[in-house]
């Protein structure tokens, strides 16, 4: 059998190649041992691309491939000027370019011309060929010359070459650059002109649009850069002129490996790797790929560092490190220890939505364990985890011999609540690892077997879980043999699910296997990033750390039912997995944006307890609903009522009780989700119905003064260092925005004698404001405790100020846990007085201790609406790391899932100046010098939208029409786009606008 260099030892997720030369040696060959290996290929999940100058007769004619997937075969044809997709059914047009008539004309005019020129040197030739987008000049006429085979490409330059200098031609160079002149002159600035030797093709595409079209659809697929190879037979010149198959080598190709099977020179051809060998080779090559499928061979990670989070066995972080590693698909989370097993870092699986316990001691159930073996490590065993952020795959290679080798572990996106894992053992390893394991909390779990399912049940207080897993054993090579594990996860939480309830779903998992199941998640990946694409260009570190962010909260909720998004999503226990604002505020946001089924998720969950809220005033004598500040399985608040502090003395924990602007939490959240979606159908119904009853508790709890005034009373704010308070700016602001939008809801559910109670309550509410200062004064009092400044006690934030003065001090000084009225200019900058943001910022920042991980974030966004862009970024960035690198010794609970959101609203609403409203977007690009550029990518009523914002440019475009509005101006964008340069003042100018339209 033939061997290959290392560099292409190891599986492919795809192979794009050129057909002439490369797969066969000419067009009467026969492809039956191709096209079985190509067929085949596409069976076991492999995308296959064919590039060809020709037209689809000649290379589907000679192929005759029907493949049934789940990989794809695509065809590349006419020189990058049609793209077929080939299923059982034929080939299928995908992808044209055709010609305007005007093209069409200066591409006759440009060949006439290139002949002319020719033939003013005394050469003769003829124009053979007027195919699509292209048209081909003869060199070396017939019957001067007869079509050759590759292999006499040398004999055949020669004689080109010969011809050419008696006519005073230097060669193929000098006669590409005549035809490439011709071509200008006839209006075609962009001509591509190529050369086989014999001929001389002006066209209007080549190659390289091929490899572009081919590789953007790979990143639509999932299927990363650097698990792509590419195949050809002349990289390297060809008479001075660039080689054909060089033209695949564009800059989206750059990761990939790319092989030549021609006689290309011997050096100066990096990063091209010299097989040699021809159609042969190449056709080896192939088998090689479809053997390794056939025996299991894992997918390999792309570790692109812009796209990667790669961790090397830390003991001391271990715990820190299951929590990034998590992965999750919306209903179910799997914390990411080794698949070996580990003393001190235990693994656990939690469900979304699935509690045990009542009140207070309300918590995440443990379900069964789907992803580890059994087995201990050696001491001495080296242990790397590598984290694919395109796909949020998790691979992780070991050497202890005696164990696990490699592993590749899913979480499906496609199929929330199925699991799948690959992993390379040492013989004997995989046969001995039960496919499921009991929670490590001691709980009772029931478990059996059924036709070789096996299963397990794990009782809630209410519901409960059950998990059907099946795996499958077999050698892959020397003593090394492949563990393949399917699961399924059924959780209620009203009844615990019989076994059958997983092991139905675990039957079709099995029918579908591996492969697909690894192909559909990498698929729905893909299309998340085509929503929620983040690019910071200038600071890799940052970008990539956004990265991770950013796709931790886009896996935190599924795209149907209801969404109990836990402060710490599905990675770990820490706050037992209740549900808080960092939900409605934080994570709803970013997923109105990208993902808004799953945003409209999390507000179901809130719309599913209205009736426990309702119940929750009326307990409290008022009107409306009163969401809980933590909640959990029934909407009741489940808040602890008391903790010790680090004297071990007992303390109240009054949150519960008296941080109720998560009433008005719930109300933003469903007015900011129809700003982004213009969903009509929950505006009118649910939506509706929570900003009315959210309005009515605010009306029925303020208390009127004899000034006329209106107050809330006995409250805490977003800084919880001070309980409880009066007239919380915060508060008071967001209640009488609540009574506002929901007195202008157009619904017969309220009634006119509502509206004007609440426009009147909205009016009277204090909000701290003065004038003077232009300053909100936090609440009622806060100005005259002690003036202490955050530096004056510690040179670093973020701290624990309650812990390093003591709660009793903190409460008497002007320190602040973090961002309130600051919040405030965060979540409703048109509810505050015009030009504040300066005065609160310059005096609430340096007061505010960061003790909460959702300050920094907010902070970060409220900078750069400033302009102070630098101190936005240090904060930005501290952010971006607060779990990567345990800033707060707390990740090993579970990741910060708001902060990470926070991270999204920096970029967005703080850097971009985005703001959604019901017609239009509202842009303020505000980009550091040394950002090359900042570009985000989010939908707004159902179209896509992309920014790309440069410190001295912006470009935007759409999938369809939509308003931005940007300094004051309305334009109208589409995928035509938009282009605007900044000019003085900081003001924005269409000077190269795309679209000139304004609306």
């Amino acid at each position: 059998m033939l061997t290959f260099p290392a560099a292409v030892r190891r599986r492919f997720e795809a192979i794009v190649f050129d057909w002439d030369g490369t797969a066969v040696p000419d067009r009467h060959a026969d492809t039956t041992d191709l096209r079985r290996v190509l067929e085949q290929l596409c069976t076991h999940g492999m995308h296959v691309a064919i590039v060809s100058g020709t037209h689809l007769g000649n290379v589907d004619g000679q192929l005759g491939a029907r493949p049934a997937g789940p990989g794809t075969l695509l065809l590349a044809l006419n020189r990058g000027s049609e793209v077929y997709v080939v299923d059982r059914d034929g080939p299928h047009l995908l992808d044209g370019r055709v010609a305007t008539t005007a093209e069409d004309h200066a591409l006759d005019t440009a060949a006439v011309a290139a002949r002319h020129a020719f033939a003013a040197r005394g050469l003769r030739t003829e124009l053979v060929s007027t195919r699509l987008n292209r048209r081909k000049i003869d060199l070396i006429p017939e019957p001067d010359w007869h079509d050759p085979p590759k292999a006499d490409i040398d004999r055949l330059l020669d004689a080109v070459t010969a011809r050419l200098h008696a006519a005073g031609i230097e060669g193929l160079r000098e006669a590409v650059a005549i035809a490439q002149a011709s071509a200008r002159e006839a209006g075609l600035a962009d001509a591509r002109v190529t050369s086989d030797a014999k001929h001389v093709e002006i066209g209007l595409t080549d190659k390289s649009d091929s490899a572009r079209w081919l590789l953007g659809f790979l990143q639509r697929e999932g299927v990363a850069p650097g698990t792509v190879l590419i195949g050809g037979d002349e990289f390297g010149p060809l008479g001075g002129v660039p080689g054909s198959d060089s033209l695949m080598l564009v800059a989206e190709a750059a990761r990939a490996t790319v092989v030549s099977v021609g006689k290309e020179p011997a050096g100066g051809l990096d990063p091209v790797v010299l097989l040699g060998g021809g159609p042969p080779r190449f056709g080896a090559l192939l088998l090689d790929q479809l053997e390794r499928r056939r025996r299991g061979a894992l997918p390999e990670a792309d570790e692109d560092p812009a796209w990667t989070i790669a961790f090397d066995g830390d003991a001391e972080r271990e715990r820190a490190v299951h929590a990034l590693l998590t992965l999750a698909d919306g209903r179910l989370g799997t914390r990411g220890p080794s698949l070996v097993s580990s003393a001190t870092a235990p693994p656990a699986v939690y469900a979304a939505g699935l509690y045990d316990g009542e009140g207070p001691e309300t918590t995440l159930l443990a379900c069964p364990v789907w992803h580890q073996a059994p087995h201990p490590s050696t001491s001495e065993a080296t242990l790397r985890q590598v984290l694919d952020l395109r796909t949020f795959v998790v691979h992780e290679t070991s050497n202890d011999a005696a164990t696990i080798h490699r592993a590749v572990r899913l979480s499906s996106v496609t199929r929330p609540g199925a699991v799948a894992l690959r992993a390379e053992c040492a013989r004997g390893a995989g046969s001995a690892c039960p496919p499921l394991l009991a929670p490590t909390d001691g709980r009772a779990a029931e478990e059996g077997s059924t036709d070789g399912t096996a299963w397990m049940r794990i009782a809630a207080s209410e519901g409960g879980v059950t998990a059907a897993a099946s795996q499958r054993v077999y050698p892959a090579h020397r003593d090394v043999e492949v563990l393949e594990r399917l699961g399924v996860y059924a959780a209620d939480p009203v009844q615990l699910p019989a076994p059958d309830a997983a092991r139905g779903r675990l039957v079709d998992l099995e029918q579908a296997g591996f492969e697909h199941l690894f192909h559909e998640h990498r698929r729905t990946w893909a299309a998340r990033w085509e929503d929620a694409y983040l690019g910071i260009e200038g600071d890799p570190e940052l970008e990539r750390s956004a990265r991770f962010a950013l796709g931790h909260v886009l896996a935190c909720a599924p795209d149907d039912g209801e969404a109990a998004v836990g402060a710490r999503g599905l990675t770990g226990p820490a706050y037992r997995g209740h549900v808080f604002w960092d939900a409605d505020v934080f994570v709803l946001p970013v997923l109105a944006a990208t993902r808004p089924a799953a945003a409209r998720a999390i507000l179901e969950y809130r719309v599913r307890r209205l009736d426990a809220a309702r119940a929750a005033a009326g307990a409290e004598g008022h009107a409306g609903a009163r969401f809980p500040w933590e909640s959990a399985r029934t909407g009741r608040d489940v808040t602890p009522q008391s903790a010790s502090d680090r004297t071990g003395r007992v303390v109240p924990i009054r949150t519960g009780a008296l941080e109720v602007h998560v009433v008005g939490c719930v109300a933003w959240a469903a007015a900011h989700y129809v700003d982004w979606t213009g969903d009509r159908d929950f505006a009118a119904g649910a939506g509706a119905r929570l900003l009315a009853e959210t309005a009515r508790y605010w009306a029925s709890r303020a208390r009127r003064t004899p000034d006329g005034r209106a107050h809330l009373y006995g409250v805490i704010g977003p800084d919880e260092y001070h309980e409880p308070v009066d007239d919380n700016a915060f508060t008071n602001v967001l209640a009488r925005w609540n009574l506002r939008r929901a007195a202008a809801l157009d619904t017969d559910a309220i009634t006119a004698t509502e509206r004007d109670e609440w426009r009147r309550v909205a009016d009277a509410l204090v909000d701290g404001y003065d004038p003077a200062t232009g300053r909100y004064e936090q609440f009622a009092g806060f100005d005259g405790l002690e003036p202490l400044m955050i530096a004056d006690v510690s040179p670093r934030r973020p701290i624990a100020a309650d812990l390093l003065l003591g709660p009793e001090r903190v409460r008497a000084a002007q320190v602040v846990k973090q961002a309130d009225v600051l919040m405030l200019h965060h979540l409703l900058p048109g509810e505050v007085a015009a030009g504040s943001l300066t005065q609160n910022l310059d005096y609430y920042e340096p007061r505010t201790a960061h003790g909460s991980s959702l300050s920094p974030g907010v902070h970060a966004a409220l900078l750069a609406r400033a302009g102070r862009l630098d101190a936005a970024r240090e904060l930005l960035g501290l952010t971006a790391r607060i779990d990567l690198d345990d800033l707060t010794d707390t990740t090993a609970g579970g990741l910060h899932l708001a902060a990470m959101a926070s991270v999204w609203h920096a970029l967005a609403f703080g850097f971009l100046g985005i703001r959604p409203h019901a017609d239009h977007i509202e842009l303020d690009p505000r980009v550091p010098s040394d950002w090359s550029a900042l570009e985000l990518r989010f939908r707004h009523h159902g179209r896509r939208i992309t920014i790309r914002a440069e410190p001295e440019r912006l470009i935007a475009s759409a999938d369809g029409p939509v308003s931005i509005v940007i300094g004051g101006q309305r334009y109208r964008v589409d995928t035509s786009g938009l282009r605007l340069m900044l000019r003085g003042s900081g003001h924005w100018r269409p000077t190269a606008q795309l679209n000139e339209e304004a609306v």
